[in-house]
């Protein structure tokens, strides 16, 4: 151990002769290096300072980077959602186009149809249009016939009136001649009894007689005096109002013009009336078509949306008179017998409300739809069954639905956002599912 302590010892003494030459040969070498070091240290801080202010300017120029960047992608963003807009638009203007041929055939067998109707409605309008200024026309001129007529009524009770008294003093007047003329027969008989009993009894004509007072004027004064008395009595009478007859024939003139506008007026509202029936009876048939088509597609989507067991209908109050008649919506689901609408719950109120809205929305599919917050009151199984029905209908109209359900918005194919990145301005931020979908 001792040979070996001392061999190890010789080892070592050997090795720090080294090092120790090593150093010496290698301290001018490291205080050169170490000058260079201090050297490049100051170099290094100098490097830094740079790097510093090229730090800084490349954070500016990586902010504006991100904020051109940014840009870029929402442009590109919308100019791939826009391509893809049309070329969806594309499709549709091509499914259109195909509806469009196919409903032209209808269109053409229709097309005369509607012409003469409208036509006829045109005609029918003018015609009603007409016959109202014809009847303010006449109205007019009948208030007009009245106010003379009712003056012209009383300057004839005035001359009734008149009339009357003077009917009245010519029927004393014709009682007076009736009572002269009777005392004339009966002296006209007792001179011819006296004529006989004189002519039998003492041979003497009268007719001589008569003819001598004739001569004498023993008579006349009498005469006279009759005369004279009739005369004051038809002045007690008065003058006869040589007006009257004219006035009565322009009265007459006037109520022949008043009874022929009356029955102008009378024609006017039997035309009227039988225009409106016509009006009435072609909206009463356009009404119950398009009634009885609703309420087929009524059961159809109701049935689609709950199950195939499930009831609803649509009723008219009054059955007999459907253009002024309430319309009853009436919806059974499976399990309930609800007596009014009132008593579904919120979700079962939305999906019937749905129902009707697309029984109306198929008689006349418009091109855009709008919904907002329809699904809000519905659960997950009725979301899917709503979101499959708008995907029906999005073969031929596109929709536009307002939400923040999540399932509702997985079903969709575009994804509008709206954000708001600064303090009261926002931004929409699309999103188009259907290149994820493929991607």
């Amino acid at each position: 151990m001792l040979s070996d302590a001392d061999m190890r010892k010789e080892d070592i003494i050997a090795k720090l002769d080294e090092l120790t030459l090593t150093i010496t040969e290698s301290k001018p070498k490291a205080e050169s290096e170490e000058k260079e070091l201090v050297a490049a240290e100051q170099k290094l801080s100098q490097i830094n300072d740079e790097l510093n202010e090229q730090s800084e300017l490349l954070s500016g120029k990586s902010a504006a980077y991100n904020e051109q960047n940014i840009f870029y992608h929402q442009q590109e963003n919308r100019v791939k959602s826009l391509e893809q807009e049309i070329s969806y638009k594309e499709d549709t203007f091509n499914n259109s186009k195909i509806r469009i041929e196919k409903n032209q055939e209808d269109l053409v067998g229709t097309e005369t149809e509607i012409k003469a109707l409208l036509e006829k409605n045109e005609t029918n309008d003018d015609e009603l249009v007409a016959m109202y200024e014809e009847r303010e026309s006449i109205e007019k001129a009948v208030n007009e016939a009245e106010k003379e007529y009712y003056s012209i009524r009383g300057s004839i009770d005035d001359i009734d009136k008149n009339e009357r008294e003077i009917q009245r003093t010519r029927e004393s007047v014709d009682a007076i001649i009736m009572e002269l003329q009777n005392k004339l027969n009966e002296t006209r008989l007792d001179l011819s009894s006296v004529k006989e009993r004189l002519s039998v009894e003492f041979n003497i004509d009268l007719d001589d007689i008569i003819e001598e007072e004739e001569s004498t004027n023993t008579d006349t004064q009498e005469l006279s005096q009759q005369v004279e008395k009739i005369k004051e009595r038809l002045e007690r009478m008065g003058p006869i109002n040589p007006m009257a007859m004219e006035a009565y024939n322009d009265i007459k003139e006037r109520n022949d013009f008043i009874t022929e506008q009356r029955e102008d007026l009378f024609k006017a509202k039997e035309s009227l009336l039988s225009t409106i029936d016509e009006i009435d009876s072609v909206a009463k048939e356009t009404f119950l078509d398009a009634y009885e088509k609703i309420k087929e597609n009524f059961v159809k989507v109701f049935r689609s949306l709950f199950t195939e067991e499930d009831d609803c209908d649509l009723r008219l109050s009054d059955p007999e008179n459907p253009l002024e008649s309430s319309i009853e919506i009436i919806a059974k689901p499976k399990g309930k017998r609800p007596l009014t609408i009132n008593q579904l719950s919120g979700g079962e109120k939305t999906l019937t409300a749905t129902s009707l809205l697309f029984a109306i929305y198929l008689i006349k599919p418009a091109p855009f739809c709008i919904f907002d917050e329809v699904d809000a009151p519905l659960d997950d199984a009725n979301i899917d069954k709503f979101n499959n029905i708008i995907k029906t209908f999005s073969k031929d109209s596109q929709f536009i639905i307002v939400t923040h359900n999540k399932r509702t918005m997985v079903s969709t194919d575009i994804i509008y956002g709206i954000t708001m990145i600064e303090q009261g301005v926002s931004r929409v931020i699309p999103v188009d599912l259907r290149e994820l979908a493929d991607s």
